[in-house]
């Protein structure tokens, strides 16, 4: 289940396990790096937008979308048993969630390069592209804190991380940009530094 929704609109209420690759965002890209082009695919998409996803998927290999989901909103209340919200939570909140609980597993899905500029200290840096080969690095067991620079791919790698049986996943809103703006701190990334 591929679900195209914003970020906010899906953190408000999804299919339980969905993936959430905004289709407004680099889409094609961001699907490659989470999805298979074997697997089968049914996509979650606002009404009259479906078509346009499974173009944007077809243009990089990936064939096999089986079907959409045209009202998920409405499939949710008529089955509350398999709805999921997501948690976001600005910087500050993270931060003092932090103070209260310094075993927090954060985890950087930027690029290397980016990752360059600085990092939530302590972060595991695992960019979005090796996620899922790499999922297994991370304990499914902790209360886990994704970020990117502004907010996009955490959402897609949380929901990745939810769909293997992560169960407490949350990220934050406006990722590193918005942990940067709060004036909280961030640390230098050590090259040779432990990835996972």
């Amino acid at each position: 289940m591929l679900d195209t929704r914003s970020p906010e609109v899906f953190a408000s209420g999804h299919l339980r396990g969905s993936l959430n690759v905004g289709l407004d965002g680099r889409f094609a890209e961001y699907a490659g790096d989470v999805l298979h082009a074997e697997d089968t695919v049914v996509l979650v998409a606002e009404r009259g937008r479906e078509t346009e996803a499974k173009v944007r998927l077809a243009r990089i290999g990936y064939d096999h979308v089986e079907g959409f989901v045209p009202d998920a909103e409405l499939d949710l209340v008529v089955r509350p048993d398999l709805a999921e919200t997501a948690i976001r939570l600005p910087a500050a909140d993270v931060a003092s969630w932090r103070a209260e609980d310094p075993s927090l597993q954060f985890v950087d899905v930027r690029t290397p390069s980016e990752q360059e500029t600085g990092i939530v200290a302590g972060a595991h840096l695992v960019p979005l592209p090796e996620l899922v080969e790499r999922a297994g690095e991370l304990d499914p067991r902790a209360t886990t804190v994704l970020y990117c620079a502004g907010g996009y791919r955490s959402s897609v790698a949380a929901s990745v991380l939810r769909a293997r049986g992560f169960t407490r996943v949350a990220e934050i809103i406006g990722g590193c940009d918005g942990w940067r703006a709060t004036g909280l701190p961030l640390v230098e990334s050590v090259l040779g530094a432990p990835r996972g």
